[in-house]
């Protein structure tokens, strides 16, 4: 089984469907019970996904056997530092390599847009996220802004 991961429009399908799964996890998560569909489409209706795209960013999916099983994006924040965004691999890929995969290519979109730095914030409830990120080399940095989902903060030099 092999990941291709690629860059494409945050609106197509496959796209879509991989952000739902990713809401209804990081929000169900936080609220420890399941999200409701209607809260996962009054959730994606202002996330500001349309930033994620040429020239502030971009969205890349991941497929693992051909199947959409992951996503992520970055979006500019200065002509120099890029965040990470939205990442999320399908529990049933998880495990595969997958991961280190994708945040590879979201680091290599953030160079094409020019960024030198990267930063995510994140929830200290999503262990395997920031397993991920410490794995690919991010650190722990002060916070670089603030809002009720952000736990801590991460930082890597491109």
């Amino acid at each position: 089984m092999t990941w291709i991961v690629a860059p494409e429009p945050f609106d197509t399908p496959d796209a879509y469907a991989l952000r739902r799964s990713y809401y209804g996890e990081v929000a169900g998560r936080y609220w420890r019970r399941a999200a409701t569909r209607q809260e996962i489409d009054d959730g994606l209706s202002s996330d500001g996904v349309e930033q994620l795209a040429f020239p502030t960013g971009e969205f890349l999916v991941g497929r693992y056997a051909g199947e959409p099983a992951s996503c992520g994006g970055v979006l500019l924040l200065d002509p120099a530092t890029a965040e990470l965004t939205r990442v999320y691999t399908r529990p049933g890929q998880r495990g595969t390599g997958g991961g280190g995969i994708l945040l590879a290519a979201l680091e290599d979109a953030a160079r094409r847009l020019g960024a030198t730095r990267m930063v995510l914030n994140t929830r200290l409830d999503l262990v395997e996220a920031r397993g991920l990120y410490v794995r690919q080399g991010y650190e722990e940095i002060p916070a670089y802004a603030t809002g009720p989902y952000m736990e801590i903060w991460y930082g890597k030099h491109l």
